[in-house]
């Protein structure tokens, strides 16, 4: 008698399990495909955002009416508008942003964005009259998507540029990350600037040291 009824209720049970189980596999599907159509749109516009920058770095850098200095002034607008320069910096700083003083935090990002400038402009001037295409979009998270594009090179072949892009509350689209060739430059520079700290005995004034030096020789910089 006992065993019966245990076998009933583990059919009752594994019934149950299924009617469960079919309820949750159809479920999703309703509630999912909104979720899943604003992703991809929002993946599309970032592809838009991303191709719309790369347009206008590409001319910008291949003007030759336009000045070196002119170039950084527009690079850094460029970078201002459409890079969340706060976020990467603190990224890139890891856990020893909690242990820099408020006036060390404010010289960083300060030097960091002129860093990006200097190196970035630097490098990017290397693509200039050459064109950029968005190939891909897909959703990273909830906020984030990763948009896929080259630069199309006539006498190379084609660099691979990833963009990690995060919608933000006001409205619009932030870069956080840009990955060359596989390459995260976010992950790179944090690992660079703790080995700077650290192989400089934890003082945090040797990274703003590095940075001023390579603000004032950006093209002996590391590619």
């Amino acid at each position: 008698m006992t065993m019966t009824n245990n076998r009933r209720s583990l059919l009752s049970g594994a019934a149950f399990m299924l009617m469960a189980g079919f309820g949750a596999a159809i479920m999703p599907v309703v509630a999912v495909l909104p979720a899943q159509a604003q992703a991809d749109q929002g993946a599309k516009a970032a592809a838009d955002f991303v191709q719309s920058l790369g347009d206008k770095a590409i001319a910008t850098l291949a003007d030759s009416k336009v000045s070196k200095e002119q170039t950084k002034e527009i690079f850094r607008k460029l970078l201002n508008d459409n890079f969340d320069v706060a976020t990467i910096g603190r990224f890139v700083l890891g856990r020893y942003w909690n242990t820099a003083t408020e006036p060390q935090r404010k010289e960083y990002m300060d030097l960091f964005e002129q860093m990006i400038v200097e190196v970035y402009a630097e490098r990017f001037s290397q693509y200039a009259g050459e064109s950029f295409k968005v190939s891909g979009a897909q959703p990273a998270g909830q906020r984030d998507a990763v948009v896929v594009s080259q630069v199309l090179r006539p006498s190379g072949p084609p660099v691979n540029v990833a963009w990690r892009v995060r919608a933000k509350d006001g409205g619009g689209y932030k870069i956080v990350d840009v990955v060359v060739e596989n390459v995260s430059m976010s992950q790179t520079q944090r690992s660079e600037f703790a080995s700077v700290i650290e192989n400089n005995g934890g003082k945090f004034d040797a990274l703003l040291e590095a940075l001023r030096q390579r603000i004032s020789h950006p093209a002996a910089a590391t590619p």
